[in-house]
C-alpha cells in the first residue's frame, strides 16, 4: 500500500493560526504532510526565507509526520518530486473557494493531483497572512494571530 502524501502550499508570509489549524486537522489524514514554501517571483515578501523556515519548523515541531520544505516553480512539479497524490489547501470564504477550485481542476489536470479542501474553523476565518502583515507594519500586537510562542520582531 503506497503512502498518503500531500503538499500544504503557500508563502507563509508569516505562518498564522488558521495555517496551524489546517496543519493539525491535515496530519491525521495523511502518512506524510509538506508544508511547502513556494517562491513568487511576483510577490513581495514582507519577511525573510529564514524567518518563514523558522517558523514554520517550530509551528510543526510536534508533528512527527510534518516535513518543511521549500520550492519554487509549479506545485504539482513538487508533487511529482515528493510523490503526493494530494494537495492541502484552507479556505476561509466563498471567494477563496472560487479561486482555488480552478486552480485544482488544473492541477488535476496537469499531474492528476487531487485537491482536498479543509474549510477554515469559524474562529480563524477572518485571519490571512495579509490582514496580519498590515496589522504588524503598523505596530499592532499580531500575538493572537500567530501559532504561540512565535516571535515577530
Amino acid at each position: 500500500m503506497s503512502q498518503r502524501i500531500a503538499v500544504f502550499p503557500g508563502s507563509f508570509d508569516p505562518v498564522t493560526i488558521g495555517h496551524a489549524d489546517i496543519v493539525q486537522r491535515a496530519v491525521p489524514l495523511f502518512d506524510k504532510l509538506i508544508v511547502a514554501m513556494g517562491v513568487n517571483t511576483t510577490k513581495k515578501y514582507m519577511f525573510t526565507f529564514d524567518q518563514r523556515t523558522a517558523w514554520l519548523q517550530q509551528a510543526f515541531a510536534q508533528f512527527a509526520s510534518v516535513h518543511v520544505v521549500h520550492y519554487e516553480g509549479l506545485t504539482v512539479d513538487l508533487c511529482k518530486q515528493v510523490g503526493a497524490s494530494f494537495i492541502v489547501r484552507g479556505l476561509r470564504n466563498g471567494t477563496d473557494h472560487d479561486h482555488e477550485r480552478t486552480i485544482a481542476l488544473m492541477n488535476m489536470k496537469l499531474a492528476n493531483v487531487e485537491t482536498v479542501f479543509l474549510p477554515a474553523a469559524p474562529e480563524h476565518a477572518h485571519v490571512s497572512s495579509t490582514i496580519v502583515r498590515e496589522l504588524h507594519a503598523n505596530k499592532a500586537d499580531i500575538g493572537a494571530f500567530v501559532p504561540k510562542g512565535m516571535r515577530i520582531a
